[in-house]
């Protein structure tokens, strides 16, 4: 017995001496994994690598629950090589991760970047294109909206908050596209053949009236907001003007605040107008009366709506918007006024070109 109780201290005391009596270090690379994880996090790994950012934290947290298994043993047991083995593996796919991260965020900043960019120039084209016509109010509202979100989404962009810059933006398209379904369909009609070839008619056949007759004509273009006073056929003054509150359309009824486009004439002067001076034409004509009647039967218009009339040629200024008349400034009209007669031919059309100012600016929709 007691041989035997000697044998075991012997034992004991050579393993002492042999492992000493002090547990293995731990691998340094569980603090340098823990590091790069919050550093991992800190990069955005969440949204730019969720996936793998998730197996990394399994991984991990599968490494800690082997350490904690090796520590529980007796130190003399204790083998920490296979965890710092694992570790290691684990921050090899860390760096991986981190550069993989990196280069997310990089494609993302230079993809908003872009898109900041390019709807900052839609919207001032559109804002453009407001200040061309009277309608343009309509979409000034969204588009005030699309500008205040653009400045905080750039204001997101600059802080590197990339996921609060995209949603930003997302939102702003979407006032971006109210904006435009309110402008294109008014837009369109001045770079439709048909409407233009319709227009061109017209005028031409107003000029080679005057040119036949020798009396002036009136030519008024809706797309360059001129009217153009023709002699014998050739241009003889131009002046600037301004056209209803909704004039880029065609009247249709009363009250709907737009400029009737068509053939017609001056048929009384008024010396003392509310508005300065003013030229009655004679709308409506047969041609807006039969449409006029067209349109309702075909219930595009009010039911209980009326045709309207008093549409004028006066001064006032050209910067005023109208309930459908044409404006000019005072002394425009005055020199208008003494160069024309009743019975003086009046044509208003919506452009007399393919290539006019709405049609041009709406190459950059």
């Amino acid at each position: 017995m007691v041989q035997n109780i000697v044998k075991k201290t012997l034992i004991f005391s050579i393993m002492i001496m042999a492992f000493g009596c002090s547990a293995p270090e731990i691998p340094p690379e569980i603090q340098i994994a823990e590091k790069q994880e919050h550093n991992l996090w800190l990069s955005g790994a969440e949204i730019y690598a969720p996936e793998g950012f998730n197996q990394y934290r399994i991984s991990l947290r599968k490494a800690k629950d082997n350490l904690i298994k090796e520590k529980s043993r007796f130190i003399w047991f204790q083998d920490y090589r296979p965890v710092q083995s694992e570790l290691r593996t684990l921050l090899d796919a860390g760096h991986h991760l981190q550069k993989k991260i990196w280069d997310t965020r990089n494609i993302k900043k230079a993809g908003i970047s872009d898109k900041l960019s390019f709807l900052k120039n839609r919207i001032e084209t559109l804002k453009g294109l407001t200040e061309m016509i009277n309608e343009g109010r309509l979409a000034r509202k969204d588009l005030i909206k699309a500008e205040l979100l653009l400045s905080e989404a750039t204001t997101m962009y600059n802080k590197s908050d990339f996921k609060a810059a995209e949603g930003k933006l997302k939102k702003l398209s979407g006032f971006i596209e109210s904006a435009e379904n309110t402008l294109r369909p008014i837009l369109d009609r001045y770079a439709d053949r048909s409407h233009i070839t319709k227009w061109q008619k017209m005028a031409d056949e107003t000029i080679a009236e005057s040119k036949k007759t020798g009396i002036p004509a009136i030519i008024v273009n809706k797309s360059e907001r001129t009217l153009i006073l023709y002699k014998n056929g050739v241009p003889f003054r131009t002046y600037n003007v301004g056209l209803g509150r909704n004039g880029s359309l065609d009247k249709s009824f009363a009250g709907d605040q737009k400029t009737p486009e068509g053939k017609y004439r001056i048929t009384k002067k008024l010396s003392a107008s509310r508005f300065h001076k003013a030229l009655l034409i004679n709308y409506p004509n047969e041609e807006d009366m039969r449409n006029f009647i067209s349109a309702k039967k075909k219930g595009l218009i009010p039911a209980k709506s009326q045709i309207g009339g008093l549409i004028e040629i006066h001064g006032g200024g050209k910067e005023s918007m109208t309930y459908g008349c044409i404006s000019m400034d005072n002394n425009m009209i005055d020199s208008l006024f003494s160069l024309v007669d009743v019975g003086t031919p009046v044509t208003i059309v919506g452009a007399v070109d393919h290539n006019n100012t709405l049609s041009s600016a709406m190459e950059g929709l």
